[in-house]
């Protein structure tokens, strides 16, 4: 059986840019390696989730890798809490979390401190909550915070297995459509106040979440204000990182058949940030541990291409996500997403490719989501794709780009379909 290379670049679709000459970043950059990946193989678009779906990065993962969110999703919180070690029993209640910033009359200032809040830093203002706030307002109530990388953290809140996911998040910029959470492409920059969704399940156990939810919400921020960290970024001109904003909550871990015994192939992975860990534990993939990212592109991304020539052998797949694009494509900075897609380009794929024997592997080049600098939030755009294997024949692509792929041989693509299909290619077959 061929071994499969798996490469997403999150957030890599994009939207002509009037900065870039009413190009896309993709367009714009200089990607002889891309370029070359297209004009071997077979290529497409692909909608990571449906048509219309502006994903987050969890169920557009949860979908690339052939399993239906529909299904087996139960929300962001427990994935990231259960990939930094907070234990989410059934009946908790754990989200996803960002320090942010807000003014008055919860008008929200930026919601990521300026992308510039540093570990260190939050590793303060997460020992100051979890010292200072208690949840009084319903006997027995308890949580745990913690922040992961920069300003992104989890917090799990418990109540002896009485409480529900169906609330609304606090965090303005995403929806949920069920269970699912959506990027909202138009929101006021307003706190928002939790509540029970429309619908819930359990109603009571719904508004004892909002409840618990609204009050941490509240005490941290009053906590956060006077912290000594914050004080300290104010008196240098920083924005502080005075308040947590909620997010994906869930109620349950996910239940996932292992890959290996879905698909009849054990995969690696490279990650960066905990929603991919997260998955990739529950799924059952190994863990290739990676150096931080120092981000220096020069630096950073010659030893993962090493890294991915030795690994590879190791198992059937090698799944490898990479963060590069998302940031300023959220930070709607169409320039140094260009340059970052030509980094990834000329540091990562012009060392890896060199090393490959693409008679013996399948490789896939893609993307997660779309994440368009005119929107600085993922959107419904579908991804480009490239499908290599020695059995295929060139499409005729010119360019890996979204409009060249969407001329390709695939056409269009869903998520849960793309994985099934590689496995195929590769010689095995779907064991469920």
């Amino acid at each position: 059986m061929k071994k499969i290379l798996y490469i997403v670049l999150d957030g890599l679709g994009d939207r002509p840019t009037p900065s870039l000459g009413n190009k896309t970043p993709l367009e714009a950059a200089h990607t002889p390696e891309m370029d070359k990946l297209a004009r071997m193989g077979e290529n497409g678009v692909m909608h990571t989730v449906a048509p219309g779906i502006a994903p987050e990065s969890d169920i557009a993962v949860i979908s690339i890798l052939g399993y239906d969110a529909h299904k087996y999703y139960t929300g962001r919180g427990p994935l990231e809490s259960h990939a930094v070690g907070l234990k989410v029993n059934t009946g908790d209640l754990a989200y996803r979390v960002n320090f942010a910033t807000t003014g008055e009359n919860r008008k929200i200032i930026d919601r990521r401190v300026g992308r510039n809040l540093t570990t260190a830093e939050a590793d303060e203002l997460c020992n100051e909550i979890n010292a200072k706030v208690k949840l009084t307002s319903v006997p027995g109530a308890s949580f745990e915070f913690k922040n992961t990388i920069e300003h992104r953290g989890v917090l799990v809140i418990r109540c002896g297995g009485k409480l529900s996911a169906d609330v609304s998040n606090t965090d303005p910029a995403y929806g949920r459509e069920g269970l699912l959470g959506v990027a909202l492409e138009k929101f006021e920059d307003v706190v928002q106040i939790c509540k029970p969704l429309d619908g819930a399940k359990n109603l009571e156990a719904a508004q004892l979440s909002a409840k618990l939810t609204n009050e941490f919400v509240e005490k941290s921020h009053t906590v956060l204000e006077n912290c000594e960290a914050n004080k300290k970024r104010r008196a240098q001109g920083k924005m502080s990182g005075n308040l947590i904003l909620t997010r994906d909550a869930g109620d349950r871990l996910p239940i996932m058949p292992p890959i290996s015994k879905r698909f009849g192939v054990q995969f690696g992975c490279f990650q960066e940030m905990p929603v991919e860990k997260g998955i990739a534990m529950l799924t059952g993939m190994d863990i290739v541990p990676v150096p931080l990212a120092s981000g220096n592109p020069e630096k950073d991304y010659p030893p993962l291409a090493r890294m991915a020539i030795t690994e590879l052998p190791k198992y059937g797949g090698l799944y490898i996500h990479i963060k590069g694009p998302d940031l300023p494509g959220h930070d709607g900075q169409a320039e140094k997403k260009k340059d970052i897609i030509e980094a990834i380009d000329k540091f990562f794929l012009a060392n890896l490719l060199p090393g490959l024997d693409f008679k013996n592997i399948v490789l896939t080049l893609t993307a997660d989501h779309s994440t368009p600098c005119s929107m600085k939030a993922h959107s419904a755009d579908p991804v480009p794709l490239l499908i290599l294997d020695s059995s295929l024949k060139p499409d005729g692509t010119k360019a890996f780009t979204e409009a060249e792929c969407a001329r390709g041989k695939l056409g269009q693509v869903r998520g849960m379909q793309l994985l099934p299909r590689l496995v195929s290619l590769a010689g095995g077959a779907r064991k469920e």
